[in-house]
C-alpha cells in the first residue's frame, strides 16, 4: 500500500494564486521515494466539477518551474485552458529513471519500472486526489524527451500531447515514432524543438528527426518543429514552452482577427453556428467543455451585424442569457437584439435592466447608458 505524505504547500501571491505543492511520493514500482511538485490551477476548488488537463513534466528539478509559470500565465489571459502541471524530480535518479537497453533500445530493468510508475501509479494517484481530465500532455528535455517516446508505443497512449525539448534521441527511434505516428487513430500533438547552438550531435540527430517526420501524412497527428535561432541546448526551454502550449491549445484559444475574417464572417451557416461548432470541437478535442467568453460573443455580434444575420444576433442573445444572468452581457446582446428588430421599446426595456447587473470586461454602466440615451433620442 503507497504511502502518500503531504509535506508543505506554498500559495504563491494571495490566496486567489496558483497552488503550488511540494510532496514525496512513496512508488511500489520503484521502490523507493519521489519528490513532486503539483500546481494547482489559481481558485482551484476540488468541490467544483471543472476539469483540468494534466501536464506531465519529466527533470521536475529544473523543467517544473518554466512549465508552471507558461501554464498560468497562458491561463490568466485565457491562451490555454487552466491546468494541473506535476513535475517529477530526478536529480538523483535521471540515469536509471530513463535507462533503455542497448540492444532493443526500449526501457529496460529501473528504466521500466519508471516507465510503468508514471502510468500506473502516478496518474492514478493524480486523477484520484485532483479534477483532471483525460488530456494529457508529457515534455522532457534532452534524456527525459527521449524517453517520453516510448508511451507512443503503447497500444491505447496514455498522453495525447508530447513536448521534447533538445532529445537525445535513442538509436533507432526516429523509424520507430515515424511508423507509429503513421497508423495512430487519436488526435494527437507531437512538438520537437532544437536549436541553432544545440549540441551538434544531438541537433544531427534532431534534424534528421524532423526531416522524416515532416511527410507524415496522417491528419489525426499535429506535427511541429523549432530550431530556434540564436538559442542554445538550455535557453531553448524557455523558447520552446511556450511555443508548444501555444500550438497544442490553439483551437482553445479565443477568436482573434484572423479567425474572424477567415472564418466567422464567411461560415456558409452563419457567425453562430460557427460558434457551435467552435465550442463543439474544443470539447470534442479535449474533452472537456469550454464555457462561452465574452470575447468570442462580441465577435460573433459583430459578424452578425456587418452579415446583417438577425437569427445569429437571436440566438446569441439567448445564449447570452442563458450563460450570464447576473451580468450586463445578458442585457446586452438582448437589447442589441431588439434594437435590430426595430423593437425599440424591448431593447431599451433590456438596456435599461441591465443597469443593476454586473459589468463586464467590456460592457460597464457608461455602454448601457449610450444605448438608452441613443434609443431615447429617437422616440
Amino acid at each position: 500500500m503507497q504511502k502518500i505524505t503531504f509535506l508543505l504547500v506554498f500559495l504563491i501571491g494571495t490566496s486567489m494564486g496558483a497552488q503550488v505543492i511540494y510532496q514525496p511520493f512513496d512508488s511500489e514500482k520503484l521502490g523507493e521515494r519521489r519528490e513532486l511538485k503539483i500546481q494547482l490551477p489559481r481558485n482551484y476548488n476540488p468541490e467544483d466539477k471543472s476539469q483540468y488537463p494534466l501536464i506531465i513534466v519529466l527533470d521536475g528539478d529544473y523543467l517544473f518551474e518554466p512549465f508552471a509559470g507558461n501554464a498560468d500565465y497562458q491561463a490568466y489571459w485565457g491562451e490555454m485552458p487552466k491546468a494541473v502541471v506535476v513535475g517529477i524530480n530526478q536529480k538523483n535518479s535521471r540515469e536509471k529513471d530513463l535507462f533503455y537497453d542497448k540492444e532493443i533500445f526500449f526501457p529496460a530493468h529501473e528504466g521500466a519500472s519508471f516507465f510503468e510508475f508514471i502510468g500506473m501509479e502516478l496518474i492514478p494517484y493524480i486523477e484520484s486526489k485532483y479534477n483532471v481530465s483525460n488530456f494529457r500532455i508529457v515534455a522532457g528535455h534532452d534524456l527525459s524527451a527521449n524517453f517520453i517516446n516510448y508511451y507512443l508505443f503503447k497500444d491505447y497512449p496514455i498522453f495525447r500531447a508530447f513536448i521534447l525539448l533538445s532529445p537525445d534521441l535513442a538509436p533507432e527511434m526516429t523509424i520507430r515514432v515515424q511508423e507509429r505516428l503513421s497508423t495512430l487513430k487519436t488526435d494527437t500533438f507531437y512538438y520537437v524543438a532544437t536549436a541553432e547552438n544545440d549540441i551538434v550531435d544531438l541537433k544531427e540527430r534532431i534534424i534528421g528527426h524532423n526531416s522524416q517526420l515532416e511527410a507524415l501524412s496522417n491528419p489525426k497527428v499535429h506535427y511541429k518543429y523549432d530550431n530556434f535561432e540564436g538559442a542554445d541546448h538550455y535557453s531553448l526551454v524557455g523558447m520552446g514552452i511556450p511555443k508548444a502550449l501555444n500550438d497544442i491549445f490553439s483551437l482553445y484559444k479565443p477568436i482573434n482577427r484572423q479567425e474572424y475574417t477567415d472564418h466567422v464572417l464567411t461560415y456558409p451557416e452563419g457567425p453562430f453556428k460557427y460558434l457551435e461548432k467552435k465550442y463543439a470541437d474544443i470539447k470534442f478535442f479535449y474533452g472537456f467543455e469550454k464555457k462561452v467568453v465574452e470575447n468570442d460573443i462580441r465577435a460573433v455580434a459583430s459578424a452578425a451585424l456587418r452579415n446583417d444575420d438577425r437569427d445569429a444576433l437571436r440566438d446569441l442573445s439567448r445564449l447570452a442569457r442563458r450563460e450570464f444572468p447576473e451580468s450586463m452581457i445578458s442585457a446586452y446582446y438582448t437589447g442589441m437584439y431588439f434594437e435590430n428588430e426595430n423593437n425599440l421599446k424591448r431593447a431599451l426595456h433590456n438596456y435599461q435592466s441591465g443597469l443593476l447587473l454586473n459589468a463586464s470586461d467590456f460592457i460597464d454602466k457608461d455602454m448601457l447608458l449610450d444605448k438608452i440615451y441613443s434609443i431615447k433620442d429617437k422616440n
